[in-house]
């Protein structure tokens, strides 16, 4: 495909009028002011389009779709045990399934090309995947409260199954992460077990950290003083890609280990005052040389996948809890969305519009779009005017899976239908 007269974001997400950028296979093969002689295909109108980078959402729950607004108004400790908990012990495989590609339209819709999952069932959630043509970094949630080790617990060998049969399927599109669900939801003998697995299959690690100020302290009360961060990088946990979700009460001497260790902090501003969780540190995060990227979490605690809400959230909270107006610059929001979450998940060469990467793109429509004008600038305009709902286009590896209200790998209303099908059989056993 051959974009055509075209606003773009450039690596710098600086903005760039009247361009050609032409699609071959799954990489972007040219970029510039002049028509190419090279015949690219399709030749796409980008008048009045802005062409990006899709996002990567680096932390989500994708199934939890069926858990919209069934929740609302708790705790996190009431959320997940008077309502999530009961509600995930019904699900089967077809529930999963049906959730799962719920989410992958969602996403799509909003411009989400990649996201990284923590859930269960590898065989359904990689099912979803490889028919939507989306992109995942897929764990399966390892939970543990008894004397057992990792490898005598069930999850171990599913995740040998999904790791064997479904990693890096799809033109590597589906990647298969390990898990540690939290600090409270296991025991040092399953966490230093998961970092020996991680080691030794070379798997990158997906965990929830400090998302509670009682999570935290509790931690510190159990481990001798030591922070949640600290107890995962004891155990040798941090030594291998991680992507740690929340990252909300760290204090000052976890930001030396999460730099140290090049941990990601997958920010999730929604979900996190949402559930009153509170807010992640991200200026001096950033300030201190982390990769942050910015992650949904599930719509059981956000409501939706829209990650322009989070990107404009993002950019905005810290302005108002530092006083200072400079502290993420829309450039940082956007790097946050984009490139900084293909980071976190191993794929090098995506999250840029840049020759040679892949074409992991979206077009924003910006016509008749009242809100969007004037325009001084163009990434200002995106991360505090735009809206999901100005997506009109989104590419995964060069193939467009969504057009103007039309997907081209799934069915939305079959889609959906199923989903509804699936939580009106798991409400009738509760």
């Amino acid at each position: 495909m051959l974009f055509a007269n075209i606003d773009i974001l450039d690596e710098q997400f600086q903005h760039h009028t009247g361009q050609y950028v032409g699609v071959i296979g799954s990489k972007i093969a040219y970029i510039g002011t002049e028509k190419p002689a090279e015949d690219f295909g399709e030749v796409y109108d980008g008048t009045g389009k802005l062409l990006m980078p899709g996002f990567f959402n680096a932390h989500s729950h994708s199934a939890m779709t069926l858990m919209r607004g069934y929740g609302e108004n708790l705790a996190l400790s009431d959320w997940l045990n008077t309502r999530i908990f009961p509600f995930e012990a019904k699900l089967d495989s077809e529930a999963i399934y049906n959730g799962t590609m719920l989410a992958a339209a969602e996403m799509l819709r909003f411009g989400i090309v990649s996201t990284t999952d923590m859930y269960f069932d590898g065989e359904a959630v990689s099912r979803a995947v490889l028919e939507s043509g989306i992109k995942m970094n897929f764990s399966l949630s390892t939970t543990c409260f008894d004397d057992r080790g990792a490898r005598e617990l069930p999850v171990y060998q599913e995740m040998l199954d999904t790791l064997h049969r479904f990693h890096n399927a799809g033109e590597e599109r589906f990647k298969l992460d390990l898990a540690i669900h939290a600090e409270y939801t296991s025991t040092p003998r399953v966490v230093e077990d998961m970092a020996s697995i991680a080691k030794e299959t070379g798997l990158h690690m997906h965990l929830h950290l400090s998302e509670t100020q009682a999570e935290h302290e509790a931690c510190k009360q159990r481990h001798g003083g030591r922070t949640p961060a600290r107890y995962f990088c004891d155990a040798g946990v941090f030594d291998v890609p991680t992507t740690a979700a929340h990252c909300v009460w760290l204090e000052d001497e976890d930001f030396d280990i999460l730099k140290e260790k090049q941990v990601t902090v997958a920010s999730c501003p929604v979900s996190n005052l949402k559930l009153a969780s509170g807010f992640c540190r991200a200026p001096q995060m950033l300030k201190h040389g982390i990769n942050v990227a910015l992650g949904t979490d599930s719509v059981a605690s956000n409501n939706n996948l829209n990650i322009l809400e989070e990107v404009k959230l993002f950019a905005t909270l810290f302005k108002a809890t530092t006083g200072d107006p400079t502290a993420i610059t829309p450039q940082q929001a956007l790097y946050a969305a984009t490139r900084a979450g293909a980071l976190s998940q191993g794929r090098t060469d995506c999250g840029l519009l840049k020759e040679g990467f892949r074409a992991d793109l979206i077009v924003l429509d910006l016509q008749n779009k009242p809100y969007l004008r004037p325009c001084h600038n163009m990434a200002n305009n995106v991360v505090f005017s735009a809206m999901g709902t100005d997506v009109c286009l989104t590419m995964v590896d060069g193939k467009v899976l969504y057009r103007d209200g039309l997907y081209t790998t799934l069915d939305f209303e079959s889609v959906a239908r199923r989903a509804e099908e699936s939580v009106e059989k798991i409400l009738k056993q509760l």
